[in-house]
């Protein structure tokens, strides 16, 4: 590692110092041995002395002609004794050292970040007692706005005047501040008036430099430099104990930086500059006026003193209207009240220059109320711009964004008098996106900033690169990219930054199913869109990479706007996998496919909580999917609430943005039982539940039409009333009745079908009742009767078999018609697997079927259900049973084996009771429990090993029966904790003591035990007590432990416990929606026709029906947009009507409060001054009518007026 020294060994080669070469006597010295340099001639240089032609020609000594430069012996780091500071970076230089060097050693060599802001702070040398409100200002204004926009402070550095206030208000806020950026204060001071300089001499450099800075006595000629800055600019122009040496490299340096770039996200602004005095003596005129003229704006701070009250009283008449003819002597009566000791003609000469630039100062003072310190200097930055023409407000509106104040941008840049276009705003809201700025992106786009021409891939590819390194978001675009790198072709150096592959990403999240239809980069060239296919290619790829995602047909673009496919959704996603949750509210509320996007989103940020390494990132993405959920819940509320009909069509379309799934699917996969808990929900499923049959059905009709059949054609079972109602209220209505054309119907399930309906549609003209037979048999209600009838028989014969009819002899007819039983189950699970099963998503487009899913991913949402894992365990236990039954010599094993598995069969019936309002919730509080059981047992088992071995080892020393051993273990102490305690075993007051053992000692016999249990008589006491112990713990502490993690989560559960419920009502209906209508064993007919009929399709190369899908709908293209503008009226209401409730709640009122009190407590302000501009103006009226007075008198006493001329006018009168 280089060290320091190595780092700054090229300094004196650069940087210089200043030595007096010519002695000019100081005319003020009455011994004439001190040079005007403030050195006297006994340290001058013999060239400098020896020259006196040159000093008897020179009378006045000048910087620039009478020294020499030589390489500076000043510079390292200063370390101050005394303290406990990091040490301090410094640096003797020449006044006419070039900036841009400085600049550059700044911000490379010492490492200082370019700063956001530069706020030089000038004033007088007072003394050490400033005001409170000063201190206040300085403290909690200009340090804090320091640190949190990453600016720079610069003053004179020295530990006295203004710069040692200063450096107190940066050491009280690093002292209270617990973290953030450190506040970076330079100082640039004479090295002329720096006291103890020579401790920081060094040709070579020191590293560090020992610098005392306290214990020397005051002589107001020099003065330390201040503990509490970062670096030190000590300023050589050959002068000694003269102040101001340093001022015009102070100037050059800060135009310097003032034309410099900033990092504000990465992109650049000039960094602004302001110089702030406070107070000040005659001297600050001169600065004031250099910088005015340097095109810098300054801040006066009135009520300071000095120069700053005389600035600010002065600008204030410049800015009064009226009569300017006395402002002149005014101006020169208050120069000589602030300064009576300097020359007022100079003084107002220098006034009057800096009130040609008046444009660039701004008055604050503490009438101004509570002002941050951002907002007065941002606002001072805005007023320096002084043009009409946007594109002179850019870098103040870009500062704004850095600062992110939205306030200041539309107070002080949109009043009206700006004229913003699109083009100008979007660097601001690239700043905006990248520093998560959610009002400011809300602000310019509301201002008219179009979307579609300002994201581009290149804008895209750096906004996901504002990921930060070790975050999950970062680490899955790096993965992803590793693995496809191999595929995209190298860029050439030139060439823009590829947008990252987030289709893989989504993908990997969110599967292939509903992950959605992102940008696909790696597939051709990076730079081109999906949209840029018809453009021209050909060697144009920085051009094409700049220009919008979206470049198409107007008609295209409108309707993909209505879909999805805009910069909205692009934006959207990118909010959600940065986690920022504003933004991405608020890109929500902007887009289309509002419900589906809120689930969509849900579901992302859930997987990706649950991937997060870091809690609170993960905690911070599980609320913001808790808000989205709510979202979801609320806005679908209120379309309910406007339309059930285009409510259940919102739920059950295609959305093409994710993956063509559908809202209930989205909302399965994302968990959201609060969504399914809803009445729309529910509504459609009980409608579903039903199928044409009315819901008010009762269930014991339905089971006799079931084992009856002609009772389908009789009033038992209610239908509906007609088929024009059944249309209004089934999914297939006319969407808005817009289109004119028939409802759009989704064709009921041809497996629901029973043999000889499969092929025949569903015929208008046909009478209501032959409709019947095929809307009872295809209401999946009747498929669950059927099943669960079914699944009782199957029970009973199961138990009927295993009972009475299990022999060793070959099987009978019973047992057969069980084993072709369970045949036919397992051929329904294989149809559920293979097929889809009800957990699939979405099939990638509305015509294809299950088959197009892959078998891989077929798989995994079978096996995810739990209750399908049920079903696999008690199939395979069948047939293992089965096959050792049939084995000779393993029947025993193979009735072993059926009879656990009838009890895994039996379990099964509790999937089949969900779907009860009652025993539903219930189901879902027992499964909740099992897992505390579980935690139970384990604690349980702990303490009942610990106990057991601990008793038996006592007890019987010399038993080796290993199996009665592990028995007395685990089984004896379990049946202990239920009171049965066999005391005549464990007690040897109890026993026989007797010898009935072949070992020699003290044994015991238990009664009726058998031989060789002997028990020991040695430390029996501690076996009582042992069983007290285990009692009290297990009995008491670990079943009320159980008790009590019962009674949590009953109490945690209850209340959910039908959300719960409801959610898995939709599982269960979507399943027998898309079972058979035939239930097991006669199921096996519906499989063969399922079979046949997809050969069919093979052999004759037909395409997939889309009659394979469920709960799903696939409307037109102009449905489509009909239903998602009628969606995003609705959530306009919606968000109005939030926004209504959030305007009347008790804080915004409270805000709005204190925001009139604000604006009242200006307008008096404002009255005050127009009142004392009133007083000014009738003081002059006043002096102007005792003029004229004096005039009119004089007049008629001279002689010059004939006699008997006009008599003067009388005075009016009140009236007049």
């Amino acid at each position: 590692m280089v060290g320091p020294e190595k780092e700054q060994s090229w300094i004196p080669k650069i940087f210089k110092k200043k030595t007096c070469t010519t002695f000019i006597v100081d005319p003020t010295d009455p011994g004439g041995l001190l040079c005007q340099c403030g050195r006297p001639r006994s340290v001058h240089l013999s060239v400098a002395v020896e020259d006196a032609f040159g000093a008897a020609v020179v009378t006045i000594w000048d910087s620039d002609l009478h020294t020499t430069e030589k390489p500076t012996d000043a510079y390292g780091e200063l370390e101050f004794l005394g303290t406990s500071r990091k040490a301090s970076n410094f640096l003797r230089l020449s006044d006419r050292t070039d900036p841009a060097t400085v600049y550059n050693l700044v911000t490379r060599t010492w490492g200082f970040r370019a700063p956001n802001l530069v706020v030089s702070v000038l004033g007088g040398s007072g003394g050490s007692v400033l005001q409170t409100w000063l201190q206040d200002l300085l403290r909690s204004g200009l340090v804090r706005a320091a640190q949190s926009t990453g600016a720079w402070i610069v003053t004179g550095g020295l530990h006295t005047g203004i710069g040692r206030h200063v450096g107190v208000a940066v050491r009280d806020h690093q002292t209270a501040s617990t973290g953030g950026t450190k506040v970076v204060a330079m100082g640039v001071a004479p090295w002329g008036v720096v006291r103890n300089r020579e401790a920081l001499t060094n040709p070579k450099g020191s590293f560090p430099a020992r610098y005392r800075w306290r214990g020397d006595p005051e002589d107001r000629v020099q003065f330390p430099l201040d503990y509490n800055y970062s670096a030190f600019f000590l300023v050589d122009d050959g002068t000694h104990g003269r102040l101001g040496g340093e001022n015009r490299f102070r100037l050059r340096f800060e135009s310097y930086v003032a034309q410099q770039k900033t990092g504000v996200g990465g992109t650049g602004i000039d960094i602004p500059v302001l110089l702030l005095l406070i107070g000040g003596d005659e001297k600050m005129l001169k600065r004031i006026e250099n910088a005015t003229q340097a095109q810098l704006p300054c801040l006066l701070v009135a009520g300071s003193g000095g120069a700053a009250d005389c600035l600010a009283e002065i600008l204030e008449d410049t800015l009064a209207p009226g009569n300017g003819g006395g402002r002149r002597g005014d101006a020169r009566d208050r120069i000589r009240r602030f300064f009576p000791k300097g020359d007022p003609d100079v003084l107002q000469t220098q006034v009057e220059r800096i009130m040609t630039r008046k444009e660039l100062l701004t008055v604050y003072s503490t009438e101004d109320g509570p002002e941050e310190f951002e907002t007065i200097v941002l606002r001072a930055l805005v007023k320096a711009c002084g043009s009409s023409e946007a594109s002179a407000y850019l870098d103040e509106l870009r500062l704004a964004v850095a600062w992110n104040r939205v306030d200041i941008a539309q107070s002080e840049l949109f009043r009206g008098d700006i004229q913003w276009r699109s083009t100008h705003l979007e660097a601001s809201l690239m700043d905006a996106l990248l520093s998560d700025r959610p009002e400011f992106v809300r602000l310019l786009i509301s201002r008219g900033l179009s979307l579609g021409h300002f994201l581009t891939p290149v804008r895209l590819a750096q906004l996901y690169s504002a990921a930060p390194p070790s975050s999950l978001i970062r680490s899955l675009l790096d993965q992803v990219s590793h693995s496809v790198g191999s595929k995209i072709p190298a860029l050439k150096p030139s060439a823009e930054p590829r947008p990252p592959d987030v289709d893989q990403v989504l993908r990997m999240l969110l599967g292939e199913m509903c992950a959605p239809k992102y940008h696909t980069w790696a597939a051709g060239d990076p730079h081109l869109d999906h949209g840029l296919k018809g453009r021209d290619r050909g060697g144009k790829e920085s051009k094409e990479s700049s220009q919008p995602l979206l470049v198409r047909a107007t008609s295209e673009l409108m309707l993909d706007a209505v879909l999805g496919q805009t910069p909205w959704s692009d934006l959207f996603l990118w909010a959600l996998l940065l986690n920022r949750a504003q933004m991405a509210l608020y890109f929500w509320e902007i887009g289309s496919n509002a419900v589906a996007s809120a689930l969509g989103a849900c579901l992302l940020l859930r997987v990706l909580a649950r991937l997060e390494s870091e809690a609170e990132e993960a905690a911070r993405r599980k609320d913001l999917a808790t808000k989205f959920e709510g979202l979801s819940v609320d806005l679908f509320g209120e379309c309910y609430r406007s339309s059930e009909e285009r409510a259940a069509s919102l739920l059950l379309r295609h959305c093409p943005f994710w993956g063509d799934a559908t809202c209930l699917q989205l909302a399965m996969q994302a968990d959201a039982r609060a969504f399914f808990a809803q009445d729309g929900v529910q509504s459609l499923l009980t409608q579903k539940w039903w199928g044409e049959m009315d819901s008010t059905t009762p269930i014991w009709a339905l089971v006799l039409a079931f084992f009856c059949p002609p009772l389908i054609y009789t009033n038992l079972i209610t239908f509906r009333k007609s088929d024009e109602e059944s249309s209004q209220k089934d999914l297939g209505f006319d969407i808005d009745g817009l289109n004119g054309a028939g409802p759009v119907r989704p064709t009921d399930p041809a497996e629901k079908m029973p043999l000889g309906m499969l092929s025949q549609p569903d015929r208008r003209g046909c009478s209501p009742y032959l409709r019947r037979w095929p809307q009872f048999w295809g209401a999946p209600v009747t498929a669950f009767v059927g099943n669960v009838v079914s699944y009782l028989l199957f029970l009973m014969l199961f138990a009927r078999v295993l009972l009475i009819d299990f022999q060793p002899s070959p099987p009978g007819a019973l047992e057969l018609l069980l084993y072709f039983w369970a045949f036919t189950l397992l051929c329904e699970e294989f149809r559920q697997s293979l097929g889809g099963g009800w957990g699939s998503l979405a099939t990638g487009g509305p015509g294809p079927g299950p088959c197009h899913i892959p078998l891989r991913r077929r798989l995994y949402l079978y096996f995810m259900d739990t209750w399908n894992q049920c079903d696999l365990v008690a199939l395979t236990c069948f047939l293992l049973g089965v096959g050792f039954r049939l084995i000779p010599g393993l029947y025993d094993l193979g009735r072993t084996v059926l009879c656990l598995d009838f009890m895994v069969f039996t379990l099964r019936l509790l999937h089949i009771f969900t779907v009860n309002k009652q025993l539903g919730p219930k189901i879902v509080i027992v499964n909740k429990m099992m897992k505390d059981v579980f935690f139970f047992l384990f604690f349980l088992g702990v303490w009942l090993v610990a106990y057991g071995v601990a008793t038996e080892g006592l007890l019987r020393p010399r038993d080796q029966d290993l199996p009665k051993i592990l028995r007395r273990i685990f089984y004896r102490p379990y049946l202990q904790i239920f009171g049965q305690i066999p005391q005549e075993e464990m007690d040897v007051a109890l026993m026989e003591h007797v010898n009935c053992s072949s070992e020699k000692g003290f044994w015991a016999r238990p009664s009726g035990a058998q031989a060789g249990s002997c028990v020991s008589l040695y430390a029996n006491w501690l076996v009582v007590l042992l069983l007290v112990i285990f009692l009290l713990v297990a009995n008491i502490l670990l079943v009320n432990l159980l008790i009590a993690m019962f009674s949590y989560t009953f109490g945690k559960v209850q209340g959910n416990s039908d959300l719960y419920w409801k959610a898995q009502r939709y599982s269960l209906i979507r399943e027998f929606h898309s079972r058979p209508a035939l239930a097991p064993p006669l199921i096996i007919i519906s499989h063969v026709c399922l079979l046949i009929r997809r050969l069919h399709r093979h052999r004759t190369s037909l395409p997939s029906s889309p009659t394979n899908q469920h709960f799903q709908v696939h409307l037109p293209k102009e449905d489509e947009r009909k239903l998602l503008t009628w969606e995003s009226v609705q959530k306009e209401n919606f968000l109005l009507a939030r926004a209504r409730d959030k305007r009347e709640s008790d804080s915004e009122r409270l805000k709005r409060t204190s925001h009139k009190v604000d604006m009242a407590l200006k307008q008096l302000r404002q009255i005050r001054e127009y009142e004392q501009r009133l007083k000014g103006l009738e003081r002059e009226v006043q002096h102007c009518s005792r003029v004229l007075g004096w005039v009119a008198e004089a007049l008629s006493r001279s002689a010059l007026l004939p006699p008997g001329g006009p008599q003067p006018p009388a005075s009016p009168g009140p009236k007049d």
